[in-house]
């Protein structure tokens, strides 16, 4: 004869405990950091949505302004670009295709200073025996784009070397550095921040600015895939250390 023996048994085995403590708190929180994320590239879309709407300020009356006025604000330049010195922003795929984005420098009219100009983005040699060739703009224009503001410092493996001459060619924009290679080609200061040019523009080239790399929908199913698998991954322990499922489905017996 056999019967059901009552009441939940639980024997917590110390590595499979040790790894579900150290693992399910570590999923939960990056769920949590991926909403926080989603979170934070939402408002920075509408923040640009916002500022896309407002007239373009000339950008000499933006000098002293804080990052987070500056950032994305729209902007007009009226100057010449420098032909010879531009920056090649290396290892930038579009459609799978190898280039580049071209940095120009721009001197604006009067004691205005500088503005390094992305121009956007122009195919390169994937075998990088050499470097495209920029269309200059010759004639001074005035041009409208939006400040970009980057969300962080550039992670770099090492610290950036420029070769002689131009253009030169970097893995990251570092402004401090720019501005110290442009040094010696121009009057008056250099603005702290890189200017987007807009499509359509004189000197634009292939321009499809990402105001985010990562949509806020995306953070979001990232952050449920990572609940998901710390709620798997704790119903498995409870699983495998107690007699949880034998008694939900009453195939605990016990012979007499």
């Amino acid at each position: 004869m056999s019967d059901f023996r009552p009441g939940l048994r639980f024997d917590a085995e110390w590595r499979i405990t040790l790894f579900t403590v150290v693992l399910v708190p570590l999923m939960v929180g990056l769920g949590f950091w991926q909403l926080q994320r989603a979170a934070e590239k939402s408002m920075l879309a509408t923040s640009f949505e916002a500022r896309q709407q407002q007239e373009p300020a000339r950008i000499e009356a933006l000098r002293g302004e804080t990052a987070e006025l500056l950032a994305y604000a729209p902007v007009q330049l009226t100057g010449h670009f420098l032909p010879e010195a531009y920056f090649l922003l290396d290892n930038q795929v579009r459609g799978g295709q190898f280039g580049y984005e071209v940095l120009g420098v721009m001197q604006l009219d009067g004691d205005g200073g500088v503005v390094v100009v992305n121009r956007g983005w122009i195919a390169g040699d994937a075998s990088r025996q050499s470097l495209p060739r920029v269309p200059r703009v010759e004639a001074p224009v005035t041009l409208t784009g939006h400040v970009y503001v980057a969300p962080g410092e550039p992670f770099l493996l090492a610290e950036q070397q420029f070769d002689a001459g131009w253009p030169k060619r970097i893995q990251a924009v570092e402004m401090d550095k720019l501005a110290a290679a442009i040094a010696p080609l121009h009057r008056g200061d250099v603005f702290p921040y890189m200017v987007r040019i807009d499509a359509g523009e004189i000197g634009a080239l292939s321009i499809d600015w990402q105001v985010v790399n990562m949509s806020p929908q995306k953070h979001q199913a990232y952050a449920v895939q990572w609940f998901a698998m710390a709620a798997v991954l704790f119903g498995f322990y409870v699983l495998r250390c107690s007699n949880v499922w034998q008694l939900l489905t009453g195939s605990e017996r016990v012979g007499k």
